[in-house]
């Protein structure tokens, strides 16, 4: 996870809220099976958009209060920020291609 930051409620406002960089977070627990399936998903998109987006990964179970204030009601769950407000996301497991999609228009947003 060299690419990934994880993120806790404690680090939460200086790694999301303040990212100069679009930012994706991937809400997830130790228990979901979809989450782990689109685990490696992640770790390729944080490599192939290193410099470009940050990618954070936050626990759910651990952060319930982060998780609730996004009303957080499915996982996975991919929230992407822009100066520290939502600008869209994605529910549930999806491809590669659906990903990078959403990616490319986050990014291309100025």
């Amino acid at each position: 996870m060299g690419n990934i930051v994880d993120v806790t409620s404690t680090s939460w406002d200086e790694e999301v809220m303040k990212s100069t960089d679009p930012v994706m977070v991937d809400f997830w627990a130790e228990w979901c099976g979809p989450c782990k399936m689109i685990a490696p998903t992640i770790e390729e998109l944080a490599q192939e958009y290193s410099g470009q987006l940050k990618v954070c990964k936050l626990n759910t179970d651990d952060n319930p209060d982060i998780s609730s204030q996004y009303q957080i009601m499915g996982i996975p769950s991919l929230l992407f920020f822009k100066n520290g407000a939502v600008i869209d996301k994605v529910v549930g497991a999806a491809s590669k291609k659906q990903f990078k999609d959403k990616i490319d228009a986050v990014l291309s947003q100025s």
